[in-house]
């Protein structure tokens, strides 16, 4: 699988991230099947969190085989110093590891939110003393919804982050107002070295009232032929990888997807977009 350089960390990441999130409610036989598939398919990054369920106890055995393999990246909810120091402990422990490669503020979805993070007492405090202590490497920040980029662009001002995660998908994308933030933000990403990491790039609609059929928070589309789509538009921005869908009936595929990468010209982009009416954005 093609690697791109995952910013200032210098990490050569795969284009798949392995989105840790597909473990959380498997059996650890079906979470062993999946983490197979991941090292076969040549993935060397891998994003999870203590909120994916038991994602971090079903990827333990593998930290004790493995560790050296990937970049490891993890994440908080907790937006105190006392909270995000515990919250870490706590991660570092179930997953049977020193140190993380990356640790994130996760889910910041409010400027408010983003106040209390880098105020006084704020988890910031808690990442800087992590960094220092060598509890994690790197530092950087997560979420979905609308403002996501609007949020994370003024996150920059702020911190000095190494990495941003959010949502592109070209139903998204067909939205003006977001694709201008979007493209602003990883415009800022590349001026500033940061490491960029795309999440759901395969979403299809939010599931409303339709019965859910895979463990994914939005509908994902879930044929090959779409799947590659979708892919292909994800990675021909100007980013580092993909983290894949939090299914394991999906992971075959977007790996299979990222294996196959093929660019899209600014024109194919386009001509996707405008097919983004069939479908539903999950943010407006």
């Amino acid at each position: 699988m093609q690697t791109r350089r995952f910013g200032r960390t210098g990490h050569m990441s795969t284009l798949a991230i392995f989105g840790g999130a597909a473990l959380g409610s498997v059996t650890q036989e079906v979470a062993d099947k999946a983490v197979e598939q991941v090292i076969a398919a040549g993935v060397n990054h891998v994003d999870i969190a203590p909120s994916y369920g038991d994602a971090e106890e079903r990827m333990a055995p593998w930290m004790k085989r493995e560790r050296q393999r990937f970049f490891l990246g993890c994440k908080t909810t907790e937006r105190t110093r006392e909270g995000a120091a515990a919250e870490m402990r706590r991660s570092l422990k179930r997953l049977g590891v020193d140190h993380f490669d990356l640790y994130q503020f996760h889910a910041v979805t409010t400027m408010q939110e983003l106040d209390a993070i880098t105020g006084p007492g704020g988890a910031l405090e808690a990442f800087l003393e992590a960094r220092r202590a060598g509890l994690t490497r790197f530092i950087g920040i997560t979420g979905h919804g609308f403002l996501a980029p609007t949020i994370y662009l003024e996150a920059l001002r702020r911190m000095d982050l190494d990495s941003v995660l959010f949502p592109i998908n070209f139903v998204q994308y067909a939205n003006p107002v977001y694709r201008q933030a979007a493209e602003k933000l990883l415009s800022e990403c590349r001026a500033k070295d940061v490491g960029t990491m795309i999440i759901k790039s395969v979403a299809h609609s939010p599931w409303g009232e339709k019965t859910h059929t895979h463990d994914t928070w939005y509908q994902p589309f879930s044929d090959p032929a779409s799947i590659k789509k979708a892919v292909n538009f994800a990675l021909s921005q100007d980013v580092t990888g993909l983290c894949t869908a939090g299914d394991v009936q999906i992971l075959p595929l977007v790996l299979q997807a990222c294996q196959d990468f093929t660019p899209l010209s600014q024109a194919e982009q386009e001509a996707l977009i405008a097919t983004a009416g069939q479908f539903e954005p999950l943010f407006v």
